[in-house]
């Protein structure tokens, strides 16, 4: 719907077509993504409250991981499968600009988050005597806090940004969520490519700074670890920080690609593409990774979980 101002047309609300170029696409395949991802990180919640050996830092900032993706999915999930099902895909304005806070704000979250997670391991590797004051209940607390909280000042910004923005249409966006990329593409007026430039520098800097704090973590991690005598110990030690590490390659590689990639005649469809893989793929994972590769982890779900299932069964 469009409302006639003075001397151009505001838009009220956004048609979402991003998956009209791609109609082969299924609803149950999506959803399967979807139930698995948000019963994997529910599962990795509940055997960290449930499992009272898994109470440290790494296992806290584990489960406030899960949260930060569990709502980050459910920010854009559920709204793209109705609209998988449906004909009519529009989207009220305030209804996009709240849809772009919130998975800004999780999604930025997460990624704090995996910072934390990094200093987190170079604290129990580089200095295991001093782990317990630097990493105290209270010190961890705040990490969680700035963490969201930085990713609350991210979304606010960026929505903020883009939605100060006049939109003259057509008000058709090429995505199934409200994303800046096919937004931007939408609004007019003069300050739309200081705006572009600023949101996107913005990004940028938050996530090659978080990227550039844990491939400094890691440097210190590696060269510690080297020093050890035994093969085994430094088994040991790289294994706690090998789900952390798988993580923030997949979480980064996908965030690289999206924000870094130049844009092309196809950036529309190929910005689709990417953007399934990034709040749809790299969600289901997640805990796949960190349940996989974390052997604490992975015991304590066998104990907690199956072990009770087939003792029922039998």
């Amino acid at each position: 719907m469009a409302v006639l101002g003075l001397n151009h047309t505001t838009m009220s609300e956004f048609i979402l077509v991003g998956f009209s170029a791609f109609p082969h696409l299924q609803l149950v395949f999506f959803l399967f993504l979807y139930l698995f991802t948000l019963l994997g990180n529910l599962l990795i919640m509940a055997t960290i409250w449930g499992e009272r050996s898994l109470h440290t830092p790494m296992y806290l900032f584990l489960c406030t991981l899960s949260v930060s993706e569990i709502l980050y999915t459910f920010a854009i999930i559920p709204r793209m499968l109705a609209d998988l099902l449906s004909t009519h895909r529009s989207i009220a304005l305030t209804a996009c600009a709240s849809q772009m806070f919130f998975s800004f704000m999780f999604g930025f979250t997460h990624s704090f988050l995996l910072t934390v997670m990094g200093y987190d391991r170079y604290v129990a590797i580089c200095h295991p005597l001093r782990y317990n004051v630097l990493m105290s209940p209270r010190g961890c607390a705040c990490l969680v806090a700035w963490s969201w909280a930085g990713g609350s000042v991210m979304g606010l910004v960026v929505t903020i940004a883009i939605f100060h923005l006049t939109f003259c249409g057509p008000n058709e966006v090429h995505h199934f969520f409200c994303h800046v990329p096919p937004l931007l593409k939408l609004a007019c007026g003069g300050n739309v490519s200081a705006v572009a430039r600023g949101v996107g520098l913005v990004c940028i800097m938050a996530l090659l700074g978080c990227c550039l704090l844990i491939l400094l973590s890691y440097a210190f991690i590696v060269a510690t670890i080297l020093k050890i005598p035994s093969a085994e110990g430094r088994h040991k030690a790289f294994s706690t920080c090998a789900s952390h590490l798988t993580v923030v390659v997949v979480h980064y590689g996908f965030a690289s690609v999206i924000y870094l990639k130049p844009k092309g005649p196809q950036s529309l469809e190929g910005d689709t593409l990417m953007g399934i893989t990034y709040t749809v793929l790299t969600p289901f994972l997640s805990p796949i990774i960190f349940s996989l590769r974390n052997k604490e982890l992975k015991n304590a779900i066998k104990k907690t979980f199956f072990s009770k299932l087939f003792l029922q069964s039998s």
